[in-house]
This record gives structure tokens, sequence and C-alpha cells, in this order.
């Protein structure tokens, strides 16, 4: 009698042990499934920053006659003076409209809940920095080149980046920016 006592004593503590591994098991996984979701939206928010950033690519390439006019003085995107309507410009020239429309994309215009703007980003900003002035004379014929900067805040500090793209735009600490680039170069057809 004894014995079975003791058994039964025994089965009991190896079902509550067997509870708690389980609920620190359960509870890993909850945490788990947190930073997951952390960064699939550090993934979801670098791949809107791609497409934002082939945006305005695709654009300068497009209007190469104006690339010098896409320069942009101070970031474009949150915080800027940019209208929510474009068509309110006046006699806004192709890169003007340009810049405008890419502003508003930055800000995230094309998806809004409730009133607000989310279809990007947060804090959605970009800019476009002339890295070489092109140069036509005969024998250099040195093409213009640009930076297209795309940045946001990001959930994780890291590394600021390089980039002085929005720099010192999200709060105290600059580890929080996140940031992709390219270059664009505009050619010298015919230049020799």
């Amino acid at each position: 009698m004894l014995k079975r006592r003791a058994t039964r004593g025994a089965a009991m503590v190896e079902i509550l042990v067997s509870i708690v591994i389980t609920v620190f098991g359960l509870l890993a996984l909850a945490g788990l499934q947190t930073r997951m979701n952390g960064a699939m939206l550090e993934a979801s928010q670098r791949a809107q920053a791609v497409a934002l950033l082939q945006d305005i690519h695709s654009r300068i390439q497009a209007n190469q006659n104006q690339d010098t006019a896409y320069i942009t003085a101070s970031a474009a995107g949150t915080g800027d003076t940019a209208p929510e309507d474009c068509s309110t410009l006046a006699a806004p020239t192709r890169a003007q409209l340009d810049l405008c429309e890419w502003s508003n994309a930055l800000k995230g215009a094309s998806e809004s809940v409730a009133g607000a703007n989310t279809g990007a980003m947060i804090g959605g900003r970009g800019c476009v920095e002339q890295l070489q002035v092109a140069n036509v004379t005969s024998g250099i014929c040195q093409p213009a080149r640009y930076r297209l900067t795309v940045v946001w805040q990001g959930m994780n500090a890291t590394v600021a980046p390089a980039s002085l793209c929005g720099a010192n735009e999200y709060g105290a600490d600059d580890r929080l920016r996140k940031a992709v680039s390219t270059h664009v170069v505009i050619p010298l057809p015919g230049c020799s």
C-alpha cells in the first residue's frame, strides 16, 4: 500500500514538471512569434522602400533632360510641404510633378485607414543628391551621377546609415533610421 502511494505521488510530480516545462515552451514560442512579427514588418518596410526607390529612379531615367530638377534640398515625404493633390501645382514641370507624387507615395498616400495614410513605411522620406555634374567637354565626357535614398523609421536600433538623408528625424536615437540607396547615371549620347 505504501509503495502504491509513493508511485502516485511520483506520477503527480512528473505531471506538474511536464506542465511547467510546457508552459515555458509556450512562452518561448510567444516571444519568438513577437520577434518574427517585428522582422516581417521590417522586411515589408524595406520592400516598400525599394519599390519607392525604383519609382523615382524610373522617373529620372524617363526625364533625363530635366535631371538636375530632381535634386532635393531637403528630404521629400514625411514633413515636407508637397500638396496632397499634385494637380494643384501651378504650371509644374514634369520633374516637379514627379517629386510631388513621389513625396505623397513616401507619405503613404496610396492607402489610408480612417483618414490616415498607411501605404508606406513609418516616417518615409527620400532624397536625390547629385554626386557628379555632367561635363560634355570633348575628351572628358563625364555623365551626371545621382544618389537616390529612401529612409524610414525601423523597429530595432542597428547602425545609423552613412547617408545623411533624414538624419536626426527619427528621435534621439539615429540608429532607428533605416535606409536604402542606389545611384543613377545620366548618359551622354554622342559625347566623344
